[in-house]
């Protein structure tokens, strides 16, 4: 007993440290998208790249080589790339927490549908937990007739969910989370460059966003990935789906706190309602077994 419990602690702490960093990455990249001294080619070629070469400083510390599959696993970067670029893209107009909500929700739907198309099954429990959970996500999403949207860079958000929904669930056939993950972002950064060949002249940044554009390649995005890819084998597509509704909260608490976007009673309840989603989904017919 005390075996398990100890691994479904570790599992839990791991799967926290990965959340915060998914959290973290909407608030560095509406911060620099701020400053208007860079612009999301820019923001995106940085990050990506700046993950890239940590990883690979590593791992060959660690082994003393570096084992890339050019021939394989081509799908994987080419999602985290879609990812990443329409996500800078998007927060251009767009504020953190809502971004973060449009983004995780179009992740819900998504890996949902693939649930299902390979068969998982759909308890009663996660069933309700998921209808709560994207309720709140709905709720936060119009909490006013007040409330204004870009289509377009909605738009864009939805494309960048779906590709991190597919990054997801591909990666759950990962037997070497490091080894993925520096694959991944060593291939990510071909697509980027030649995304940005294209925008040569117009990259722009400065020493802020160059440290915001690092940090978030490096730590929120590299590390955090690593934890996350590590931490799916662990676990199902719907619950994996499920525990990523935490992180549109827990990037609206950040964006209050360094983004001074308000706490309002809408905010709460949808908080709310997610987080009971979240709990409802997560509970285990255990009564059944003898």
């Amino acid at each position: 007993m005390k075996s398990e419990k100890n691994i479904d602690l570790k599992l839990f702490t791991l799967i926290f440290i990965a959340l915060f960093s998914l959290s973290t990455n909407p608030i560095l990249c509406r911060m620099a998208m701020l400053s208007e001294n860079t612009d999301a080619v820019s923001f995106t070629i940085l990050r990506i790249l700046s993950g890239a070469i940590f990883l690979l400083m590593i791992y060959y510390f660690r082994y003393k080589r570096i084992d890339l599959n050019l021939r394989k696993n081509w799908i994987n970067p080419f999602m985290l790339f879609l990812y990443a670029i329409t996500f800078s893209y998007s927060y251009v107009d767009m504020e953190a927490g809502v971004g973060t909500l449009i983004l995780f929700a179009s992740v819900q739907l998504s890996m949902i549908l693939m649930a299902i198309f390979y068969k998982e099954s759909l308890t009663f429990n996660k069933l309700f937990g998921i209808f709560i959970a994207f309720f709140g996500l709905v709720y936060l999403l119009y909490p006013s007739k007040e409330f204004s949207l870009s289509l377009f860079h909605a738009f864009l958000m939805i494309i960048s969910g779906i590709a991190w929904a597919f990054y997801t669930v591909l990666g759950k056939k990962s037997t070497n989370a490091f080894f993925s993950t520096t694959d991944n972002f060593f291939k990510a950064t071909i697509f980027t460059v030649i995304f940005a060949l294209f925008f040569i002249d117009s990259l722009s940044f400065d020493a802020f966003t160059l440290f915001l554009a690092i940090f978030s390649g490096v730590v929120t995005s590299a590390l955090g990935y690593i934890i996350w890819y590590a931490v799916l084998p662990k676990i199902d597509i719907l619950t994996a789906s499920i525990l990523q509704l935490l992180a549109p909260v827990i990037a609206i608490c950040l964006g209050i706190l360094f983004l001074d976007e308000t706490l309002s009673f809408e905010l709460f309840v949808s908080t709310f309602l997610i987080l009971l989603g979240i709990f409802i989904s997560s509970i285990k017919k255990t009564q059944k077994k003898v």
